[in-house]
């Protein structure tokens, strides 16, 4: 059995892992230079991850990284590796853990020097980078802001003020329902411990960035009975959630819902042969992706009674992931609120007034080329799908840049199916 896993965070691992050990032959593959995803990145050692490592190279498995999906045909995936000519490859079996990426929403100033994304800011923290001695204002919704909050603290930073945009009372009924999951209310009370001198407000909502010399100076913020604060700071690391990395699994054909590919407790999507794992499916957190990608990598190798003895758990996972959705989901009226200057496509430069005629995302792509620049509308098309309410799922080959002569590879389109 061959078992192609797309994506090398925790539910592509243990899915390529799992595979691998039930004897399929397995290739992994990502776009990254590096296995681990997002939340594994870095050169630090990392116990868990560095045992997966271990473990998918005991068993064989073939590592592809710094290689992108461009496009599909059928069962087969035209990938790009760098430094490498595309190819065209092809499984049994898929598994597609392709991650999340941060949902970033357009607000007055948020193209500032000093304004960035809080996974970013993570990122950018286990390259190295020091905040000794800088003012760091965390501001969105979801659990990421206790996470870049301490991790910004440990980095030396001081921590002017945690802002949750979600109402307290959501966040006191998710808080309450952490006794069903140990592990999480135990994380989170190290979390409240470490960060017991910073401010914790909820209802907060990002007003605007003030800039000073060309940088950021400060922040505004509206509290919960719309007084507005203003906070000096030197740093603003905003996160308003994560979104389900679904270009391929769309291309694919695979069923979505709300939260993203739907899967059977086998993580098999609608299409036969194609499996789904980790915050593909919803977002829910590594320990999800992680028994997600257990599940799949079984299922995939055909060894499906080991994969339903973990039923019970991921039922557990779901739940968990539900509680999140529904807590901090951010809802549109809770929200920044972009000005008629404000970027919305930061690739092409286009305003919120700029669209402000359009009736829906097609329009707007056609009048103004929002979504047309090299982020593909990873950004944009998020916000307006939040802010303005429009269908943005419209995917076509290649979903992403690609090199002249990948695209020579792709499959010729009849003009008449064109829609």
């Amino acid at each position: 059995m061959k078992v192609l896993v797309i994506g090398a965070g925790p539910a592509g691992l243990n899915a390529a892992c799992a595979a691998a050990a039930s004897g399929a032959h397995v290739t992994l593959l990502d776009q990254m230079p590096a296995s681990g995803g997002r939340l594994w990145a870095g050169s630090t050692p990392l116990a868990v991850r560095d045992a997966l490592l271990a473990r998918a190279d005991r068993l064989g498995v073939q590592r592809l990284h710094a290689a992108r999906v461009i496009a599909a045909d059928g069962p087969a995936l035209l990938v790009e590796p760098a430094g490498a000519p595309a190819r065209w490859l092809a499984a049994q079996r898929l598994v597609l853990a392709t991650g999340a990426r941060e949902r970033q929403l357009p607000f007055p100033g948020w193209t500032l020097p000093g304004v960035v994304a809080a996974g970013g800011l993570q990122l950018m923290l286990k390259a190295g980078l020091s905040l000794r001695g800088r003012r760091v204002v965390i501001a969105g919704t979801g659990p990421l802001l206790l996470a870049a909050a301490d991790s910004a603290r440990a980095a030396g930073a001081q921590v002017m003020l945690i802002a949750e945009q979600a109402p307290r009372k959501r966040v006191l009924r998710f808080a309450a329902g952490l006794h069903r999951h140990p592990d999480r209310l135990l994380q989170a009370l190290r979390l409240r411990l470490a960060l017991r001198r910073t401010p914790y407000r909820c209802g907060w909502r990002l007003v605007a960035a003030d800039a000073a010399g060309g940088v950021l100076g400060g922040v505004r913020l509206a509290d919960a009975r719309g007084t507005q604060h203003t906070i000096a700071c030197d740093l603003l690391a905003i996160s308003h959630g994560l979104l389900p990395e679904l270009p391929l699994p769309t291309l694919l054909g695979c069923a979505r819902g709300p939260r993203g590919v739907l899967t059977d407790t086998l993580c098999a999507t609608s299409q036969p042969g194609i499996f789904a794992a980790g915050e593909s499916t919803g977002i829910g957190g590594v320990a999800k992706a992680c028994l997600e990608g257990r599940i799949a990598g079984f299922a995939a190798a055909g060894r499906e009674s080991e994969a339903r003895a973990l039923g019970p758990a991921l039922q557990r996972e779901r739940a968990f992931a539900e509680a999140l959705h529904q807590a901090f989901e951010p809802r549109r009226e809770e929200s920044p609120r972009p000005d008629d200057r404000t970027l919305l496509c930061r690739c092409e430069d286009v305003r919120w007034a700029d669209v402000a005629r359009c009736a829906d995302w097609r329009e707007a792509r056609l009048q103004t080329r929002c979504g047309m620049g090299h982020c593909q509308g990873r950004l944009c098309a998020a916000a307006a799908a939040l802010l303005k309410g429009w269908s943005v799922d419209d995917v076509r080959p290649p979903f992403m840049p690609a090199r002249a002569a990948t695209l020579a590879l792709l499959p010729v389109i009849n003009p008449q199916e064109t829609p």
